[in-house]
């Protein structure tokens, strides 16, 4: 069995509004000459095909072209899609029957009664257990075992099993994910979505084809079978990594799979000035400055500053790339960190004779910050606002 894995292409995701349809079209471009080049047996999407759930109908004619030009790069090839947590699963089991005609399989819901719904069997090449994403209150407990055990008892002739997820998995690297914490039992959570250990996903499978994490990786497990193939494109500055599919090759059933990572080009990457650390506003601008016009990249400004940005500092970032290609999306200041001083001690009875203005300042010159008279103001405000409320509240 020979497969393509990819993931997250997050069709329809725009950039501090800017509108990245050309750069989206040619990333879809490169993984048709891809498949034409490879000929894989399996081409798998692990969900999240749009960004959002109420893609635009420009949004979904792109994805029904880029499915058409798969097919026709290679006819043989099944394809199978399943929704991620970007998706709405209604809208890839609305055209599912026409989709087969050309070897495409979408899968939006799941099939809580009936597992075998989703075990698709590619006849002498191997069977596919397409998941979806589902809330994991909605998911059956044991609900992949059941499906892996049902593929265990057809596999009469000892072929590849494939299942595919889309979901966050303990122990992966989620580095560019800014919408991760941790709960309160210290468990990851990303993009909304709770990690689940690998025991949960079952046993029986020769790779593990899951979506969700935009870094390319292998969730270790000592077999090399458990993939995140990542998106072809970077969604956020933080994601400065390469961005790539994975060509995945499985001999028999219970053999180890080989996988080949082919890297995928943006024609607008996405950049930091400076590439590491942060720079003065001043530096900043120098850089910018000298950042070829011909280069039609996204730029992020890294600044670190004293108190606070220069009120025309977008303005002017704005105006030193009018002449150029590239295009400025935002600055991430970063105030620099000063010598804390050391709060005083009190007692209970010192803290509560104390003015809170004075607490407050106290704190602020703790963390190294500057309680200034604007400041003081909007404070004192707050402090007088809180009074009659708890004068209305005593009066009641």
């Amino acid at each position: 069995m020979k497969l393509l894995h990819t993931s997250d292409w997050h069709l329809g995701h725009t950039l501090y509004n800017y509108d990245r349809t050309e750069e989206q079209t040619d990333v879809l471009r490169q993984i048709v000459e891809i498949v034409r080049q490879q000929k894989p047996d399996l081409f798998l999407l692990s969900g999240d095909v749009y960004h959002t759930a109420q893609p635009s109908a420009a949004v979904q004619t792109l994805f029904a072209e880029t499915m058409v030009q798969l097919h026709d790069a290679h006819p043989a090839m099944t394809i199978v899609v399943t929704a991620g947590n970007h998706d709405s699963g209604a809208k890839h089991e609305i055209f599912k029957t026409p989709w087969r005609a050309l070897k495409v399989h979408t899968i939006g819901n799941l099939e809580k009664e009936d597992p075998e719904q989703h075990i698709i069997e590619v006849p002498d090449v191997g069977f596919v257990i397409a998941i979806p994403y589902v809330h994991e209150r909605n998911l059956p407990e044991g609900y992949f075992q059941r499906a892996l055990d049902i593929v265990e008892a057809r596999n009469t002739k000892g072929l590849p099993v494939v299942m595919m997820a889309h979901t966050t998995v303990q122990g992966c690297d989620y580095t560019g994910h800014d919408d991760t914490y941790l709960d309160a039992e210290e468990q990851y959570r990303v993009g909304g979505i709770d990690a689940t250990t690998l025991e949960e996903l079952g046993s029986g499978y020769d790779y593990l084809a899951l979506g969700h994490i935009h870094h390319e990786q292998f969730v270790h497990t000592g077999r090399h079978n458990v993939r995140y193939s990542g998106s072809p494109m970077a969604v956020s500055f933080d994601e400065n990594y390469a961005h790539s599919v994975s060509l995945v090759t499985i001999g028999r059933h219970d053999e180890r799979p080989q996988v080949e990572t082919i890297e995928i080009q943006n024609i607008h990457p996405l950049v930091t000035l400076p590439t590491k650390g942060q720079a003065t506003w001043e530096e900043a601008k120098q850089l910018l400055q000298q950042f070829p016009a011909d280069i039609p990249a996204y730029i992020r400004l890294n600044i670190e500053i004293e108190d606070f940005l220069p009120l025309e500092a977008n303005d002017e970032a704005s105006a030193l790339t009018q002449e150029k290609q590239c295009r400025f999306c935002l600055i991430r200041a970063q105030r620099r960190e000063r010598e804390r001083t050391d709060a005083p001690a009190m007692t209970i009875q010192e803290f509560q004779a104390e003015e809170p203005i004075h607490i407050a300042q106290l704190y602020a010159e703790q963390r190294g910050g500057t309680f200034d008279d604007e400041m003081k103001q909007l404070f004192e405000e707050v402090v007088e606002r809180i009074k009659e409320e708890e004068k209305e509240v005593t009066k009641t």
